[in-house]
Order: C-alpha cells, then structure tokens, then sequence
C-alpha cells in the first residue's frame, strides 16, 4: 500500500460501508455518503488502486466447506532468521487450513487462524507443520466455540 495516501471522511464513510458489504450498488453508497454515484466509482479505483482496498472476497461459512472447526494457534519458534522465517512462512502459505497468519511480537511468533473438518484433522496438521519442523519449539491452540464478531454479524 502506498502510504501517505489521504482519506477524508468520505473515503472513511465509503470503506466503513463496503466492509460491511463489498456487493453494495454503488448508488445506494452514493445515497448513504452523500456523493454522486460516478463521485463513488472515481473513489473506489483510487482506494482500490492505491491498496487501500487489498481484497474484494466473499466470507464463506467453514462448515458449508466441510472445515466447521475454527482454532486459532500460537506457534514459537526456536530461532527466528530470515531464511527460516521466510520458509515457515511459506509452509504456512501451502497449506488451506491455514486461513490466516501473523508474524506477531510476544510470547508467540505467529498467530495462526485455522478451519478444519475435524480434531483428528488438526492432529495431522500438527505432525506435518509443527512436529516434523524442528524450528518450531511449540505451539497453543485456542479452540473457537462460536464467532460473536465478525462479517456475519456487521450488518
């Protein structure tokens, strides 16, 4: 993203509403921020273009994907160099039940958001990333009961 880029309060206004729904027509935006409808598109570009906006993406439910189990894992590493950052990275990168990942200051390295099928799923997927990877000193695994805050729940 560049920085620097400004935002004003419509720009605030026009993000705060396509998080909450990117499928919005852009003439019902323009009614909600008070712009012209081409004054709407003109902006979205530029947010777009300026990686302001980095993704436009559909939120699918884990479940209807078979991955109804959310866990969110602390991951420590034993040493932290470019070379063996970059290549958990990338093992992270190859793997779909990874649904998101930070490299994070702490007590953990990464913190990582996982949907899987099943506990027996997450088992192997401990053996194959954390286990068999001696870089990885350990991990802590949180286990989501429910989603109280989210996409689904912004609307």
């Amino acid at each position: 993203m560049k920085t620097g880029i400004d935002l004003d309060d419509f720009d605030r206004a026009l993000l705060a509403e396509v998080q909450r729904d990117n499928q919005t027509p852009a003439r019902i935006l323009a009614e909600r921020v008070g712009l012209s409808e081409s004054a709407v598109l003109r902006r979205l570009r530029r947010l777009r273009r300026a990686g302001v906006i980095q993704a436009d993406v559909a939120v699918v439910h884990p479940a209807v994907l078979g991955r109804p189990l959310t866990l969110h894992v602390l991951v420590s590493l034993e040493r932290e160099g470019s070379a063996l950052l970059d290549a958990f990275t990338r093992k992270l990168r190859g793997r779909e039940e990874v649904r998101h990942a930070w490299y994070v200051t702490g007590e953990a390295d990464f913190v990582l958001l996982l949907n899987l099928a099943s506990m027996e799923a997450y088992e192997a997927f401990t053996r194959e990333v954390f286990m068999d990877d001696p870089n990885v000193r350990g991990f802590r695994t949180i286990v989501a009961m429910r989603e109280v805050v989210g996409p689904a729940h912004r609307r």
